[in-house]
């Protein structure tokens, strides 16, 4: 049974007030299990399936228990892949907003450099993969001895991509007075393990997932010939003609493959996969997430733990090879209530991986005949007028959270000995403005930025152009809108 409200939680009102903003109305049920135990510092292992609202479960106590004025790293959230790592920093940075958390994301294919600096910053959460957590801990970049809570987020996907033996690599070398937690879609032996060897007495929570597998989302397949998927999912998008959809391949060659003749037969498509540059990568997901075109051609890579409001449709253009990944992939639809479609193709040498699939899944998954010329004819001009209309852009998540808010650009930092503190302090003093008026503070060398909350931001830069902080008079003005 699900709480009524945040409200329950004890939670402080900057972190309510945050949840309010992000349309947080009542808890999910792995919110509800998670929260209470979590915010009384107990060890967890959850198994939940993805579009359950887990990061939140975890983000939520988190942001709760740091200590703004604590400048090291007290949290460490580890995750499989750049895409979750981003978005998992991007949610805690929203429900941190009023009680300026400072969330870093690091991870591979991304500037060390870069991460270095901003890790040298006051960084309350750090959120990362494995494997760049433990460059930056092998090169002395990243102090965790102040480090007080462990998340382990899509545990059984760290396990299928090899990455178990630098988790605990990673765990070996944080302090042991720490509360850990550990987020699973399933338990595979060697997680169940891991939870054993690491973890205090952890409360095991299981939040069932019956209703995101089955009664949120349609499953059907096609058999199918190779050489006749692209006809078929041609076919198959007329029929269907989804709002929103990924079509998932095995392989990054049979993407840019597919992505081409698509975008040749005039579909608003884009691509994901390992292959391509990170900023590349995130920027056709941010497109994707806004609604700038309606099908994205995607590996494994966009399957695990990316949350895109209101995908339509999902297309296993090659089945998975794994039954797990069937699940994270159909997890991307009938997400937070929605209903959804899950379409997958089979070839006539495919059926042992259906057979594990429906082992898996606990039910058999239903079996379509292939579309008639008249059917599709049927259809066609619906297709076509759909795809002639420019998709609704959707609203960022956090807009209604980042109303009001304005940031300032000062010229001054770590080399004129100013901290956070000395900006709080300074900035509290202007009449008509009190320190839950200021944002997130970031302090670099030579420059820093403060976020102005609540519509104070013209009052708070009018004010400090004629006001020293430690008896320095810095410029400042807005700063410059960085677009991706």
């Amino acid at each position: 049974m699900n709480k009524e409200n945040f409200m329950d939680y004890k939670l402080s009102k900057e972190i309510v007030r945050a949840l309010d903003n992000l349309g947080y109305k009542h808890p999910t049920d792995v919110q509800s299990a998670v929260i209470p135990i979590a915010l009384e510092k107990k060890d967890i292992a959850v198994k939940a399936q993805t579009g359950s609202g887990k990061t939140a479960a975890f983000g939520i106590p988190i942001c709760e228990m740091v200590d703004w004025e604590e400048n090291k790293p007290q949290a460490l959230i580890l995750t499989p892949t750049r895409e979750l790592a981003d978005q998992v920093k991007e949610d805690i940075t929203n429900i941190g907003r009023f009680k300026r958390i400072k969330a870093t994301a690091v991870y591979g294919k991304d500037s060390f450099s870069k991460q270095k600096a901003e890790l040298k910053q006051k960084t309350h959460v750090v959120v990362g993969t494995p494997g760049r957590l433990l460059d930056h801990m092998d090169r002395g970049t990243l102090d965790l001895e102040r480090l007080r809570f462990l998340v382990i987020d899509e545990a059984d996907e760290m396990l299928k991509m090899g990455f178990i033996d630098q988790v605990e690599a990673i765990i070996h070398e944080l302090p042991m007075d720490r509360m850990t937690m550990l987020f699973s879609a399933t338990l595979p032996e060697d997680v169940v393990n891991l939870c054993h060897k690491y973890m205090e007495n952890p409360t095991d929570i299981e939040v069932q997932a019956t209703e995101n597998t089955t009664h949120q989302i349609d499953h059907s397949l096609f058999i199918v010939k190779e050489k006749d998927k692209f006809n078929l999912l041609k076919d198959a998008t007329i029929i269907e003609n989804p709002d929103s959809c990924i079509v998932f391949c095995r392989t990054k060659e049979q993407v840019d493959n597919l992505y081409k003749l698509l975008d040749q037969f005039g579909y608003t498509c884009n691509k994901i996969h390992g292959g391509m540059e990170q900023s590349d990568r995130s920027y056709v997901m941010d497109q994707f997430k806004r609604g700038k075109f309606r099908y994205l051609v995607a590996t494994d890579v966009a399957a695990r733990g990316i949350d895109i409001e209101n995908i339509t449709h999902v297309v296993n253009y090659d089945i998975p090879l794994e039954k797990e990944s069937y699940v994270h992939r159909i997890g991307r639809t009938g997400r937070a209530g929605k209903t959804g479609k899950a379409i997958t193709f089979v070839t006539p040498y495919e059926e042992k991986f259906l057979e594990d699939i429906e082992r898996f899944i606990g039910f058999e998954i239903s079996r379509r005949s292939i579309p008639t010329k008249e059917e599709v004819a049927n259809r066609k001009a619906a297709f076509d007028k759909k795809m002639k209309v420019q998709p609704t852009i959707k609203k960022e998540k956090s807009e209604q959270l980042n109303k009001g808010i304005l940031k300032l650009y000062f010229n001054g930092g770590k080399k004129k000995k100013i901290r956070a503190v000395d900006f709080v302090g300074t900035i509290a003093k202007i009449e008509g403005v009190t320190a839950d008026d200021i944002g997130i503070i970031t302090i670099q060398d030579n420059v820093s930025y403060v976020d102005i909350l609540n519509g104070k931001g013209s009052l708070v830069l009018h004010a400090m152009k004629n006001t020293t902080i430690k008896g320095k008079q810095l410029k400042v003005h807005e700063a410059i809108k960085k677009h991706r």
